[in-house]
């Protein structure tokens, strides 16, 4: 039986932003597929399968993205917020050539394919790496990171837990593996 690593969020917005530049500065595919995994709460399996037309309408981003989701097979709707807008434009600028229909985050290897979930954890884990970050990172890392940084900015664990399409709110919370720095937090804002 092969065991599975946990992956971890990340929960620091300095190396979220650190990580960010780092991929920016690098590889603007890559950069862009970090900023669809933070901003979408997507699994990796469903980010990679993107096209173009997806994010792109020919000449500007879409509002929203638009898919069935490969484990569950339900509908996933969200909106294309302004950080990854800016990021779409980089990435189409950069790639003019690429026609609609294309994936978006394609492979060096082969006529239009996407990039491997190998690839994709590889080059993750070493931007983590370059920025300090020590914890287990992975591509499952990048949708932990969303559901962190949304329970962290007040959002009810309900609607998390619906945009994750998770059964439980207990789900949830083991998902995004809340800590005890976050319960402190907690009782420190309620302050009464």
């Amino acid at each position: 039986m092969k065991l599975l690593k946990v992956v971890q969020p990340i929960r620091d917005l300095k190396q979220l932003e650190a990580v960010k530049a780092y991929l920016r500065g690098k590889n603007k595919r890559d950069f862009l597929l970090f900023m669809v995994g933070i901003s979408s709460a997507l699994r990796i399996s469903d980010i990679l399968k993107l096209r173009v037309n997806h994010v792109w309408d020919g000449k500007k981003p879409l509002g929203f993205i638009e898919m069935n989701e490969k484990k569950t097979g339900k509908y996933k709707r969200f909106p294309i917020t302004p950080n990854l807008t800016k990021a779409i434009k980089e990435y189409m600028k950069e790639f003019p050539e690429k026609q609609r229909e294309d994936y978006l985050f394609t492979s060096r290897k082969g006529i239009n394919q996407p990039i491997s979930r190998q690839y994709a954890a590889s080059m993750l884990n070493e931007a983590c790496d370059m920025v300090g970050i020590k914890e287990r990172f992975g591509t499952h890392g990048l949708r932990k990171t969303w559901a962190l940084f949304a329970f962290k900015k007040g959002i009810s664990l309900d609607y998390i837990c619906m945009a994750l399409n998770h059964n439980s709110i207990a789900e949830t919370k083991r998902y995004i593996g809340l800590l005890q720095e976050d319960l402190d937090n907690l009782y420190l804002q309620v302050n009464l």
